[in-house]
């Protein structure tokens, strides 16, 4: 039985488009609130920030989780585990707790059971806790699990919001014991307006974005919302105090339309 589950922590701090000064503030201050699990990535440029933000928290880095991804550039056999490696360096510590290929590679130019044999090497040199992926489609997913076994890939890191509710994919991982983090939850916003979401917020005295948050976690799902504002930080977090009713979950899932938001040309697989 695969007991990834228990391995990615429900609530993270994502730091997409977040570079600079804006990041190492958004870290410090969801670290000072209680953020403990930090998700960042090769191609965001600001590891050696998330780094710096961390050393000067004073948050010991065995309560921390952080999460990093390899960019297409590096998943090459011999490139994967150096570039893991120089993620260390500017994120100042000699492991992090789970690695992700970020996604599939442009063309097949590296075979999935090339950079996952890799990615698995990276865990056997203790240089990360856990090896996943994000943005894999089934078809994907099952090369990965073929390359390395299902209780190896502890998620699958996908757009996942109340409008693109992603099941097929979810019910597949959960199938093979594959955790889901969703990404995007909040939709860059755009379900937070929604009047379904809103009453639901009402009804609870919470925001409109703790209502989200709170449905994809009680789904299961892992969640890695940013902000750079302290009072949302703060206020995300609160979401796992919120427990939302099964005519609520069953109100948020009828919002379903299949709108995908991130759909980069050259990176994106067939999505399922």
């Amino acid at each position: 039985m695969n007991t990834n589950n228990n391995t990615i922590p429900a609530f993270g701090l994502g730091t997409f488009r977040l570079k600079g000064q804006v990041v190492i503030d958004s870290v410090k201050n969801g670290l000072d609130v209680g953020y403990r699990t930090i998700d960042t990535a090769q191609i965001y440029g600001n590891e050696a920030e998330v780094g710096q933000a961390i050393a000067e928290s004073g948050v010991a880095r065995s309560s921390l989780f952080i999460t990093t991804k390899i960019w297409t550039d590096n998943y090459a056999k011999d490139k994967l585990v150096p570039s893991l490696k120089d993620s260390l360096a500017k994120l100042r510590t000699d492991h992090v707790d789970l690695t992700l290929i970020h996604w599939p590679s442009p063309g097949n130019a590296v075979p999935v059971a090339e950079f996952m044999g890799a990615l698995a090497e990276a865990k056997a040199q203790g240089l990360t806790k856990h090896i996943g992926v994000s943005n894999f489609n089934i078809a994907l997913m099952k090369e990965a699990i073929a390359a390395v076994g299902a209780e190896q890939i502890a998620t699958n890191q996908i757009e996942l919001h109340p409008y693109l509710q992603n099941r097929k994919v979810a019910e597949f991982a959960k199938s093979q014991g594959i955790h889901i983090t969703s990404y995007m939850t909040l939709a860059y916003g755009k379900v937070l307006g929604d009047p379904v979401v809103e009453a639901i917020a009402k009804a609870h005295g919470a925001t409109t974005a703790q209502v989200v948050l709170a449905w994809a976690v009680q789904l299961g799902y892992a969640v890695i919302p940013s902000s750079t504002k302290r009072a949302n930080l703060e206020g995300n977090l609160k979401a796992l105090q919120l427990k939302l009713t099964d005519a609520e979950m069953a109100q948020i899932a009828a919002l379903d339309r299949n709108e995908r938001l991130t759909d980069p040309a050259g990176l994106s697989p067939a999505w399922d």
